[in-house]
């Protein structure tokens, strides 16, 4: 079965119906597009759940910040097709933005609290907003069985699994593991913006990360570990940091003093035009106290 492109929401919903009338399940994997093998490990995973798999490439601006890359995103159609060709998806959704948001679209959907106030979204203001309209909509155009969110967008991923259960939305959250270079470099879309010389530092974030989740998970007091990552991050060449937090898997809340439940390491850091995220899940071994 060969890849079919779709570009309104009346086809998306016409070739899901004839899914459904085979009695077929089907997954979502939304993506902005320039597809890597991350995007693709996403479908493999969208395939074990479901017996038929839609890929959405939409570049959304209402997620973008005014000083931020929407312009410069790479938009990359014809290349993302024949990967998802040769995944076996069966169908990509790709629609324009007066499709997705025609003269007089006025809704908008927010997520309050700690999911979204810290991290990226202190750091970028509205994004999650953004993500949540974008995603509601894919979800109510497609309403697949499930849909399948990287874990390297960890916040998002716990934003999307909070709204669609605040609003009742019938379809199963999953989430994919992030899939990394051979170097440990979480693969990312903006991977694309980085020199060769820029490309050799990035996987600092993955070692800084990895140093600290080890020593968090033996009980080591955070702030020292937090602040010789800094140090490492930022004389690896990398401009700017926008956070290096640990904080709680299932809340998001700050952790301080030691770990002492599951939680994850989470970084952004500038490295010339990218802007790099990433994070590492924390076990503690002993957990006492």
């Amino acid at each position: 079965m060969s890849l079919h492109t779709v570009h309104t929401v009346a086809d998306l919903r016409s070739q899901i119906s004839e899914w459904r009338a085979e009695g077929l399940r089907v997954a979502l994997v939304p993506t902005m597009g320039a597809l890597h093998d991350g995007h693709i490990s996403l479908t493999k995973l969208a395939l074990e759940h479901a017996d038929r798999v839609i890929v959405s490439v939409f570049v959304n601006p209402t997620q973008f910040g005014p000083n931020e890359d929407f312009g410069a995103y790479p938009r990359t159609l014809p290349d993302d097709q024949k990967m998802l060709d040769a995944a076996g998806v069966e169908l990509c959704f790709a629609p324009s933005v007066e499709e997705m948001y025609p003269d007089g679209f006025a809704t908008r959907v927010s997520v309050d609290g700690s999911f979204t106030n810290v991290l990226c979204g202190a750091s970028r203001p509205g994004h999650f907003d953004g993500v949540a309209q974008i995603v509601t909509k894919l979800l109510l155009q497609a309403l697949p069985d499930c849909a399948i969110f990287g874990q390297k967008d960890y916040q998002q991923l716990m934003v999307i699994r909070r709204f669609t259960t605040d609003l009742n939305i019938p379809v199963e959250i999953i989430g994919a593991p992030i899939l990394r270079e051979d170097d440990g470099l979480a693969m990312s879309s903006r991977n694309r913006y980085l020199t060769p010389e820029e490309r050799a530092i990035a996987p600092t974030l993955d070692r800084v990360l990895g140093e600290i989740t080890k020593a968090a998970a033996r009980g080591a007091e955070i702030a020292p570990l937090l602040a010789k990552g800094r140090e490492d991050i930022l004389n690896a060449g990398f401009k700017s940091i926008d956070y290096l937090e640990i904080r709680d898997a299932d809340t998001l809340e700050r952790v301080e003093n030691r770990v002492r439940k599951s939680s994850r390491v989470f970084v952004a850091a500038h490295l010339g035009k990218a802007r790099l995220i990433d994070n590492h899940a924390i076990d503690p071994i002993n957990i006492t106290g």
